[in-house]
């Protein structure tokens, strides 16, 4: 999986390629937690990911978390694929999905 960053003053765009699983998914956990302190504004783009097993799913229930504390979080560009887990598990109802 490929992890794109990029950002400007509190907010940061975060561009995932490839597939979100219980391998690459703590990749994806130490950069959110890095980068999150001070953030107001996180936004993933999913345009890239192919593939998101539970372990993704509860990375990005972690970053949703934090961001309600402290800002907001938005997923853009998600799959076909991507939502219909998104549905299935209820995830629609938790993150801000456009």
């Amino acid at each position: 999986m490929n992890i794109i960053k990029s950002g400007e003053g509190s907010a940061l765009n975060i561009a995932l390629e490839g597939r979100l699983d219980t391998t690459t998914a703590p990749q994806l956990d130490g950069e959110i937690k890095a980068s999150v302190d001070g953030l107001t504004e996180l936004t993933f783009d999913l345009a890239g990911l192919d593939y998101i097993s539970s372990a993704g799913l509860r990375v990005l229930l972690s970053a949703q978390k934090a961001m309600n504390r402290q800002g907001q979080m938005v997923i853009r560009n998600v799959k076909p694929e991507i939502m219909e887990i998104f549905e299935v598990t209820g995830f629609v109802d938790i993150l801000t999905i456009e």
